[in-house]
């Protein structure tokens, strides 16, 4: 039966779409989530309390022999994790071996020449952790979904932390530790040191940061 799902921190059209029984395209494509899909842009960045449409499923009969076992395949899953890591100085840490641990399955992979980091995780995951090479005392804890959209100060925030400008909470709140931040970040990339997330700001957070 078809419904409004409300969205809960560290959701995402992935997860909803898995949690549903659809595929995320059908979701994130269908007509009744047009505005929602105009205004976040991204259907991996949604904000607690947007408001998904889940419409009906639609049947699909298939035939088959009578007497013998059959197997389906349910396509579409997993999704890709992809991840870009950097060094003090902001430039792509290539050929890096780590360690990725999902919801307790651990498997050992190598960033590409770009410092890319790409695995494939279930739509639902939640948390994970990645160990780097030579350096497992201190790994990089993974919260999957709980990026906000960059239009929300926890959204910036969220960048700016990820990016090593930020190192307060996610609680956002435009307070003074935030606009150092901004700040900071703003000088780094040669653009006017105000404080301020103007659009200028925001787009080159997101090219950096990605999503």
């Amino acid at each position: 039966m078809a419904k409004d799902y409300t969205v809960k921190q560290g959701d995402c059209m992935s997860s909803i779409a898995f949690e549903q029984g659809f595929f995320w395209q059908t979701l994130w494509n269908h007509s009744s989530n047009a505005n929602l899909k105009a205004l976040r842009k991204n259907p991996n960045v949604l904000l607690e309390g947007d408001i998904v449409h889940i419409p009906d499923l639609t049947v699909k009969n298939e035939s088959g022999a009578t007497g013998v076992t059959h197997k389906f395949k349910r396509k579409g899953i997993p999704e890709k994790l992809r991840m870009k890591l950097l060094d003090a100085s902001h430039k792509p840490r290539a050929n890096l071996d780590y360690i990725i641990v999902i919801d307790g399955d651990s498997r050992r992979g190598k960033t590409n020449a770009d410092g890319e980091l790409i695995e494939r995780i279930p739509p639902n995951a939640k948390t994970g952790k990645i160990i780097l090479a030579g350096d497992n005392t201190h790994p990089i804890t993974l919260s999957l979904g709980q990026l906000d959209p960059i239009s929300e100060v926890s959204g910036i925030q969220s960048r700016l932390r990820n990016l090593g400008f930020y190192k307060g909470p996610i609680d956002g709140k435009l307070n003074e530790a935030t606009k150092r931040a901004i700040r900071a970040f703003q000088t780094k990339q040669g653009l006017p040191t105000t404080g301020v997330a103007d659009e200028a700001t925001k787009a080159q957070l997101q090219k950096l940061h990605g999503h």
